[in-house]
C-alpha cells in the first residue's frame, strides 16, 4: 500500500508551528517577548540554518505572512477608532514628523559616515525612519499596554509614519529609475492619499453604521467573522488599486468597523485568527536572517543598530516634547 501524498505546503507549517511552539513556550518561560520565540523559530526553519528541519518551500509561507501582516493592521484599526485617532491627531502628527525627519537625514549621515552612495543613503533614510507597527503592537499585547494612553498615542505616530512611508516610497522608487525627484508625482500621491482618507472616513462615519443597524440580527459569530474579513480584503483591494499599501487598506476598514456598533465583536472574533497568521508573519521574518551576512558585516550592523536605537530614543522624545498635549 502506498503512503500518502502529504503536500509540501503542510509538511513546512508542521515544521514551524511545532517549532515556534517550543521556541515560543521558551520565550515565555525566559519571561521574553514570544516575538522573539517566532523569530528564532524562523532562523532554525530557514533556508540559512541546516542543523534543523528545513522549510522547503519559502515562498507559501512568505504569502501567508503578509496575510498575517493584513490581520495585524486589521486588529489595530479595530482598537483606534477614527474618533480616536482624531483625539490624538496632533501629538501623534507633530511627534511623527519631528521623528520621520529627523531620523531621516541621521541615516543619511550615517550612511555617508561609512562610505555608501547618495542613493543608498536615501533609501537608508528611509528606512530608519519609519517603525514596524505589527512588532510594536504585539509587544504591548503581551505586556497588556494597548490601552494606556502612551500607547494610543505611539500607535497614532506609527499611522502617521505607515502614511510617510507611502510618500517615501513613491519619491525613491521615482528616484531609483530616473535619478532625479519628480515633485509633481510626489503632490499627486499625496493628493491621491488625501481623498482616499477623506473619502472612506466620511463613509465610514455614515454610511457603514447604518448598513451594519440593518443587517445586525442577521449576524451570527460565524457571518460576522466571514463578513468582516471579506470587507477587509475588499478594502486591501482597493487600496492596492489606487496605489497605497495593502495595510493601509487593511487598516483603514478596521478604524470604519470600529465606528460601528459591531466593532468589539468583530475584534473578539478575530483575535485567534490574528494570532495565528501574526505568528507566520513573524516566522517568516526570521527565515531572512542569514547569518553569513552578519559575520561578514558585524561592525557595520552594530554601528548602524546603534545609530537606530539612540537616534530613535532622542528624536522621538524630542518629537513628543515639542507636540500638543492630547
Amino acid at each position: 500500500m502506498n503512503a500518502q501524498h502529504l503536500p509540501v505546503f503542510i509538511h513546512d507549517l508542521a515544521v514551524i508551528l511545532v517549532t515556534a511552539g517550543v521556541t515560543s513556550i521558551i520565550f515565555r518561560w525566559l519571561k521574553q517577548p514570544v516575538i522573539l520565540g517566532y523569530l528564532v523559530a524562523g532562523i532554525l526553519t530557514g533556508p540559512n540554518f541546516s542543523f534543523f528541519p528545513t522549510v522547503t518551500d519559502t515562498t507559501n509561507i512568505k504569502l501567508w505572512g503578509d496575510i498575517g501582516v493584513l490581520f495585524v493592521l486589521f486588529a489595530l484599526g479595530l482598537e483606534f477608532s477614527f474618533r480616536r485617532l482624531l483625539r490624538i491627531g496632533g501629538t501623534a502628527a507633530v511627534t511623527a514628523i519631528v521623528e520621520t525627519s529627523l531620523m531621516f537625514c541621521l541615516g543619511m549621515l550615517a550612511a555617508y559616515a561609512v562610505g555608501w552612495r547618495e542613493l543608498d543613503a536615501l533609501f537608508w533614510g528611509g528606512m530608519l525612519c519609519i517603525s514596524s507597527t505589527s512588532i510594536i503592537l504585539k509587544v504591548f499585547e503581551e505586556n497588556g499596554l494597548k490601552t494606556r494612553h502612551f500607547a494610543q498615542v505611539v500607535m497614532g505616530v506609527l499611522i502617521v509614519e505607515d502614511l510617510v512611508a507611502i510618500l517615501l516610497l513613491v519619491l525613491l522608487s521615482t528616484m531609483a529609475l530616473t535619478r532625479e525627484v519628480s515633485g509633481g508625482e510626489l503632490l499627486w500621491s499625496a493628493g491621491r492619499l488625501v481623498f482616499f482618507l477623506t473619502l472612506w472616513f466620511a463613509i465610514g462615519l455614515f454610511l457603514l453604521p447604518a448598513i451594519i443597524r440593518r443587517i445586525r440580527r442577521l449576524l451570527t459569530e460565524e457571518t460576522t467573522l466571514i463578513f468582516s474579513v471579506g470587507l477587509c480584503l475588499l478594502m486591501v483591494l482597493i487600496a492596492t488599486t489606487a496605489g497605497f499599501s495593502p495595510a493601509l487598506g487593511a487598516f483603514v476598514m478596521g478604524s470604519l468597523l470600529a465606528e460601528t456598533a459591531e466593532g468589539p465583536r468583530i475584534e473578539k472574533l478575530l483575535h485567534p485568527l490574528r494570532n495565528f497568521f501574526a505568528a507566520v508573519f513573524f516566522i517568516s521574518v526570521g527565515m531572512l536572517f542569514d547569518p553569513t551576512v552578519f559575520t561578514e558585516t558585524w561592525h557595520l550592523v552594530i554601528f548602524m543598530a546603534a545609530v537606530l536605537i539612540v537616534g530613535k530614543t532622542v528624536v522621538v522624545t524630542l518629537g513628543s516634547l515639542r507636540s500638543p498635549r492630547g
